[in-house]
């Protein structure tokens, strides 16, 4: 069995909005193991004995046949989680500033992200299937990346946690 953090997108903001012990009814109802929720944003821990494309096809389906939503799922094992947190390459903690991870699945928008020139106060830096980014607290939604991450194109393959969100999934 492989332990995989599983991060919803839009997971209550915008008009999503489940129930944390509904989601783990519904993927514990599919097979998985051990599921147990992390605050109501949409973090799952669980296990399988599946493939990450498996376990993240399989989240989907569950999550869109129980909650009738077009649910999006981002999978990984939890060493790789543990990798990116690690090699966040800004200082962590910073007075007035925001850290996040953006995790992408998909190459060609990683590359577009990736691309993107960071705005006044925002520092942005491509990681291995990730973008770090830091923005001045009150300006994430103005911020390059929070302008970008709301266009519908991005729903598919991307969704962003803070760090500190990522310290209580690795707890």
């Amino acid at each position: 069995m492989t332990e995989y953090a599983a991060f919803l997108r839009g997971v209550n903001v915008g008009g999503v909005n489940l129930k944390m012990a509904e989601v783990a009814d519904a993927l514990t109802k599919v097979g998985f193991e051990n599921v147990r929720t992390i605050l109501a944003s949409g973090n799952v821990l669980l296990e399988s004995d599946s493939n990450v494309a498996t376990v993240r096809t399989k989240a989907e389906s569950a999550l869109r046949e129980r909650f009738g939503y077009d649910a999006w799922v981002l999978a990984y094992d939890i060493e790789t989680v543990r990798a990116i947190d690690r090699t966040f390459p800004f200082e962590r903690e910073v007075d007035g500033y925001q850290s996040y991870v953006t995790f992408v699945t998909d190459a060609d928008v990683l590359d577009e992200l990736g691309d993107l020139p960071a705005g006044p106060k925002e520092r942005i830096e491509r990681g291995e299937g990730v973008i770090y980014w830091q923005v001045a607290k009150g300006s994430t939604l103005n911020s390059t990346i929070g302008k970008t991450m709301g266009k519908k194109r991005y729903k598919a393959s991307t969704t962003t946690r803070n760090l500190r969100t990522l310290a209580k999934v690795l707890k």
